[in-house]
């Protein structure tokens, strides 16, 4: 039987980032980047939206690339992507 999925949270989403990237600035354990632009965080569109696709593979959250990009922080990417979530749960 397959494990949950953790819940994600900002630090969830700074694994994700790195993984897709494989660059950019570790969170710290405050997730004090989380409202800086992912541009200033190293991270470029393409490595946005391949996080954007582990989210869709991994906690079923769909979004489009238009959304994505919208999004410009981290925080902002995952208050959307919880938003996904709590709305295909109800």
């Amino acid at each position: 039987m397959p494990q949950p999925l953790p819940e994600l949270t900002i630090e969830v989403l700074a694994q994700i980032l790195n993984e897709s990237a494989g660059e950019g600035e570790d969170p710290g354990p405050d997730g004090g980047f989380a409202d800086v632009p992912f541009s200033d965080l190293g991270y470029d569109s393409l490595a946005v939206l391949e996080t954007a696709g582990r989210l869709r593979r991994d906690y079923g959250v769909h979004l489009s690339d238009d959304e994505v990009s919208e999004a410009g922080t981290p925080q902002s990417l995952l208050d959307l992507a919880r938003r996904r979530i709590s709305a295909s749960a109800s």
